[in-house]
């Protein structure tokens, strides 16, 4: 049996306002929390248990995920009293896995949409005898990540935080937020303060002289961190150029919830969501968006590459291009807002009273 760790403990600020009221890895994806995605594939991989490490809005998750029993999973809570950071998350959780010292621990970071090799990972593990092994993916530009440098055998020889100047970019291998640990490893992490693994334990494990491998695997990699992202995730899914299957339908050019009311002649493409008793009027056009549950979309409006929060209201005729509505706001008829605009939970906007274009 193969056991995992899923940090999801983060506040996700840079997607905000879309986690003022729900954690990140809680905001519908495809049409269900992302989360199921991040479940549904580790189940496949032979993953049995996992332990939820949870601190922001912890109160969320086992609500609607209980035991795991109807993913297949044996699932447990530990919530964070104060912020441990990733390395500190993994060691307040140690005590419910069952694994012995020698056995490996699958972890994930809940913000990573990626179509990694799960088993892979775990044989890479064994077979080379690591202490600890890291998914690593390549990136074209490395500078917004942790370089992730190895030897010809894919053992790490370095951990370079976020270089700048070009001679510090010596790799495009960036640390791609999946691991898996020896279960004695995870036990020498300083408990009851903060650590972030990526900044404390690998550039301590490598200076011990453990064994970290690394293995690279460049299929679907995408962070979820911003609201661009987390719309181009939802649509990648739906088209299935992401890998789940927690997707609650075929892979196509949309997917409507059963509960969703879409007028015949509104057309809904480029991978859109839409979520459970949401509404689509007459003549609109949704491409590449997010609509979450009981949101409504007037006739004539055109969403593009935006997300529109739950319960939230876009007017007749309203032009949405890279914006982000937060849960139950209401933006009136004939606005236009543009450019990653983002409209807090609860605010109204009157009608024509925005608009922003290209052409002002």
């Amino acid at each position: 049996m193969t056991e995992a760790i899923l940090l999801v403990g983060g506040k996700g600020t840079r997607l905000r306002p879309l986690t003022v009221h729900t954690p990140k890895p809680m905001v519908p994806a495809a049409g269900v929390p992302f989360l199921t995605h991040q479940l549904a594939r580790a189940r496949a991989a032979g993953v049995e248990h996992i332990v939820l490490a949870t601190s922001y809005l912890a109160e969320v998750f086992e609500p609607y995920f209980g035991d795991g029993s109807a993913l297949g999973l044996h699932l447990e809570y530990v919530t964070e009293e104060e912020p441990l950071g990733t390395g500190g998350a993994i060691r307040n959780v140690a005590s419910r896995l069952h694994s012995a010292p020698g056995d490996p621990v699958l972890i994930f970071n809940g913000d990573i949409l990626t179509g990694l090799d799960i088993e892979a990972l775990v044989d890479t593990h064994r077979t080379t005898g690591a202490d600890v092994s890291l998914h690593l993916t390549k990136v074209a530009d490395p500078r917004a990540f942790g370089l992730v440098p190895t030897d010809g055998t894919g053992r790490v020889t370095a951990f370079l935080e976020k270089p700048q100047a070009p001679e510090e970019i010596v790799t495009d291998q960036i640390n791609a937020g999946a691991y898996v640990f020896n279960r004695s490893v995870i036990d020498t992490i300083p408990a009851g303060r903060p650590v972030s693994v990526e900044r404390e334990t690998f550039p301590g494990l490598l200076e011990s002289g453990a064994h970290l491998q690394g293995m690279v695997d460049s299929t679907y990699w995408l962070d979820l961190g911003t609201p661009h992202a987390f719309v181009r995730g939802s649509a990648d899914l739906v088209l299935g150029r992401a890998p789940s299957p927690a997707v609650p339908g075929r892979c196509g050019d949309r997917l409507v919830m059963d509960t969703a009311d879409v007028a015949p002649d509104a057309k809904i493409t480029g991978g859109s969501a839409v979520g459970p008793r949401a509404r689509i009027g007459a003549g609109a056009r949704v491409d590449g968006s997010a609509v979450l549950e009981g949101a409504v979309v007037e006739p004539g409006a055109r969403v593009r590459d935006s997300l529109i929060g739950a319960g939230a209201y876009i007017g007749a005729r309203t032009v949405l291009e890279g914006a982000v509505i937060g849960d139950g706001a209401r933006v009136g008829a004939d606005n236009e807002l543009r450019e990653g605009i983002r409209v807090w939970c609860d605010a109204e906007i009157p009608a024509a009273s925005v608009r922003f274009s290209s052409d002002q």
